[in-house]
């Protein structure tokens, strides 16, 4: 069947570009937040709220410990966390940027942020002990951030995508700390499947 052939969708696809350039221009001050945004602006940016605390605790503890690890195998280990930090710390700045286009201000009050946060800050006392804490703390957020994109759907794909895209991240950081916690553990590998 040609393209040309195929029903034709009940539902109108394109907009009257008259309309459209008229809705703009009266809803200036909405920024990006047009009428066919479908979630709720303000439970959105709270929730990115708790993203960005979870984050910015993700990146204050991959901080510490790469500072504070130590051992005869743990210069690794520290390059690996100080790497997680960076990349915690640029997923902060995206939801920030995200939270700010929506029409809402960045939470970056240390005081709120671990009320907020959906991983804990824990410091472990030993290299293994550190390494645990993180993989606890991605797993956390894996399930959260899944959680999230299930909920955004199609009402907000744009912190949808977002969200997806720090989340391939988050695995790769749960699958380097099960690594390493299996490398240091000495434990064997979990089995595939």
């Amino acid at each position: 069947m040609s393209i040309a052939d195929r029903p034709r969708s009940k539902e109108v696809f394109l907009t009257d570009i008259t309309e459209l350039r008229a809705r703009a221009r009266h809803h200036l001050n909405d920024g990006a937040v047009t009428p066919a945004y479908g979630a709720d602006v303000g439970k959105t940016i709270d929730i990115l709220q708790s993203v960005l605390a979870t984050e910015l605790v993700c990146v204050l503890r991959y901080t510490a410990h790469s500072i504070n690890a130590s051992g005869l195998s743990s210069q690794s280990v520290k390059q690996e966390f100080a790497e997680h930090a960076r990349e915690e710390h640029a997923h902060a700045l995206v939801v920030a940027e995200r939270i700010t286009q929506l029409g809402g201000k960045p939470d970056f009050n240390p005081e709120n942020l671990t009320g907020r946060s959906a991983s804990q800050y824990a410091e472990g006392e030993n290299l293994v002990d550190m390494i645990r804490e993180n993989l606890i703390a991605e797993r956390i957020a894996v399930e959260h951030y899944r959680e999230l994109i299930r909920y955004f759907g199609n009402d907000d794909p744009t912190t949808r995508v977002m969200l997806e895209g720090i989340l391939v991240t988050e695995e790769e950081h749960a699958d380097d700390m099960h690594d390493l916690l299996v490398m240091h553990e000495g434990k064997p590998m979990l089995p595939n499947g």
